[in-house]
């Protein structure tokens, strides 16, 4: 006869009971644990499939094809099922070689240093063969690692010194000895704060432009600037601590290695130059442009040097000129100012501030205006207001202009105010979203997407070590949701927003964060071992139509630095592309949830370098 439960009561069979139920619950917890558990997400030299952590409490948004997110209430899925059917631990059988190009390989920049393209050129008068020139096809050979190569100083020391032999370059030591630009000490650079205009130091030179205007307020009004011709980028590199964040920009020229200095400082920095085409920054993206010596001629080619500065600042924006023609009054410096006077008249930018410091350095703040009275009122229609635009993404090889370009309206073609002051401005309707009635959804519901899953997931679950990272590049930005999430991290994003995508990077500038365009097809305006963080999400979607990803991951190889990562989501199509052309370079790779893939690129360089120890 059956025991039942309710006769066990009856005849007081407590202990018998007691024991029953303990066992059931130990088993139930058990069991539990073991399913609900998930193996550490670990890199290695073996390409591993890790269990899903559970998902992001929250729907979040994915992405359409044009990066554009789009509302969806599927959270990042348990899709580890199509990877485990796959062997992901294939590697291409490519034979990798160092680039040939004797002792400049290490610092071989193919769009810069394509040298049978710059002898061909009919001219150099402006600054052409500064400009870019990309080798037809890219080239798949590797950049050597410098000899005795080390793991980069850790931010904030490296903002005053790096390893001498990362970046193994003496003469600007010699050549700026007198103006405290850098110095050796032993096995560092050592970088004291100097510069060509700031003999008492770059903090004072900063004290000394807001107390000359204090309308100028760091790190709230002040949020986005460019810093032209910026030496080792010390202006910019300072101003980090006034929560304000520079894109600090000089071309590869005879300063030798200016930039690669500023990066490997750990200070925001790109390789451009103001020649004959347009900065690759849209319209109206900063709020203040500093240029102190820069060397750049604003009155040449009749003033379009300096009106691609206009095209750049804000309505309402300072720019700011801390040269020899402002404070000298000899026959050449008087010459330029005079010229200066004329062009900034023409352009209707006011002298709101010119002084000199104690040390005899002066500078003359202007600003941009933000309304079209004057515009009007000028007797001379010269340079003329530009065409309303037609085409997005009009700065990628596109020549300077010979026009003042508009000021920015809203969709009802009201002139736009001043941005919200930092930090809210962040997390604000930026005034470049799209007219359709539900872009601010998209916009905060994107916000909210890259909130949780850089907090739940990219930081928690993947195996990045954030203390070694400082230099970091978002490869298909949208609007900067990913740099907006790690805003309180000790580190910066560079966020680019490739040209077959849809042009939101005026939206990431209105946020206080700073990028540029670019085609992933050629390579990136900077030095090889530049960053320590490369994010791709959902890139190759449009790039597999137009270029070929062995090529891309070359390039992912040559501007970041050994120990660095390569943080993938995409499809598992693409990623099973992708992975073994990592392999094949001596990459570490591990998936997560079948559709974030995690690269460690290591110190392995073909030949010589093959036994090359990690430090």
């Amino acid at each position: 006869m059956p025991i039942s439960v309710q006769n066990m009561f009856k005849e007081r069979k407590f202990p018998f009971l007691f024991a029953f139920s303990f066992l059931l619950i130990s088993v139930t917890i058990l069991l539990f644990s073991y399913s609900s558990s998930s193996p550490s997400l670990l890199l290695s030299t073996n390409f591993q499939v890790s269990d899903p952590l559970p998902p992001p409490p929250r729907p979040l948004p994915t992405r359409s094809p044009n990066n554009v997110p789009v509302s969806s209430t599927k959270p990042v899925s348990k899709t580890t099922a199509a990877a485990s059917d796959v062997d992901l631990n294939v590697s291409l059988d490519i034979k990798w070689e160092n680039c040939q190009l004797g002792p400049l390989a290490v610092d071989y920049i193919p769009c810069l240093d394509n040298w049978k393209a710059i002898k061909e050129l009919k001219s150099r008068r402006r600054m052409e063969h500064r400009e870019r020139h990309c080798p037809k096809p890219s080239p798949r050979c590797l950049a050597p690692l410098p000899i005795g190569y080390k793991v980069p100083v850790h931010w904030p020391k490296s903002r005053d010194m790096i390893w001498y032999s990362n970046v193994p370059h003496p003469k600007l030591v010699e050549y700026k000895k007198e103006q405290n630009w850098v110095r050796k000490s032993g096995d560092y650079f050592v970088f004291p704060g100097g510069g060509t205009q700031f003999k008492n130091g770059v903090r004072s030179y900063i004290d000394f432009i807001h107390k000359t205007l204090p309308a100028i307020k760091w790190g709230k009004n002040i949020r986005v600037i460019l810093d032209v011709g910026c030496g080792v980028a010390s202006f910019g590199g300072y101003l980090l601590d006034k929560d304000v964040i520079t894109m600090s920009f000089a071309p590869k020229d005879e300063h030798e290695s200016q930039i690669q200095f500023a990066l490997e400082r750990g200070i925001p920095a790109i390789l451009s130059v103001i020649g004959t085409q347009k900065l690759t920054f849209p319209d109206n993206a900063y709020d203040l442009i500093h240029c102190a010596r820069c060397r750049v001629h604003w009155d040449g080619d009749g003033g379009k040097p300096l009106l691609e500065l206009n095209r750049v600042l804000k309505p309402g924006g300072y720019f700011i000129w801390s040269a020899t023609p402002v404070y000298r009054d000899d026959e050449r410096d008087s010459k330029v100012w005079k010229s200066m006077v004329a062009l900034t008249t023409s352009l209707c930018w006011k002298i709101v501030a010119k002084t000199v410091d104690s040390t005899g350095v002066g500078l003359v703040i202007y600003q941009k205006p933000s309304s079209y009275s004057c515009y009007k009122q000028r007797k001379e229609k010269l340079p003329p207001l530009c065409e309303q635009k037609t085409n997005q993404n009009v700065s990628w090889y596109e020549p300077l202009s010979y026009c003042i370009s508009r000021l920015p309206v809203d969709r009802m073609g009201n002139l736009l105010r001043w941005s919200t002051p930092w930090p809210q401005r962040l997390g604000s309707k930026p005034p470049s979203l799209p007219s359709e009635p539900d872009a601010e959804d998209i916009f905060i519901e994107d916000t909210k997407h890259w909130a949780a899953l850089v907090s739940e997931v990219y930081l928690d679950g993947l195996a990045i070590s954030l203390g070694r990272i400082r230099n970091v590049m978002d490869m298909n930005a949208g609007y900067g949701g990913f740099a907006a999430a790690l805003i309180d991290q000790p580190l910066w994003v560079m966020n680019v927003v490739p040209i077959d995508a849809q042009d939101t990077l005026s939206i990431i500038f209105e946020r206080g964060l700073i990028g540029v365009y670019h085609d992933w097809c050629e390579s990136f305006n900077t030095y090889p071992r530049t960053y320590d963080l490369l994010h791709a999400s959902f890139l190759f979607k449009n790039l597999k139509e137009r270029c070929d990803m062995i090529d891309l991951a070359v390039e992912m190889d040559r501007i970041l630095r050994p120990g660095g990562y390569l943080l993938v989501q995409d499809t598992m199509e693409n990623i099973k592309k992708l992975n073994p052309v990592l392999r094949s370079l001596h990459w570490s790779t591990t998936l997560y949830q079948g559709q974030f893939l995690v690269g460690e690129k290591g110190f392995w360089r073909p030949s010589e370098n093959d036994n090359r120890k990690e430090t």
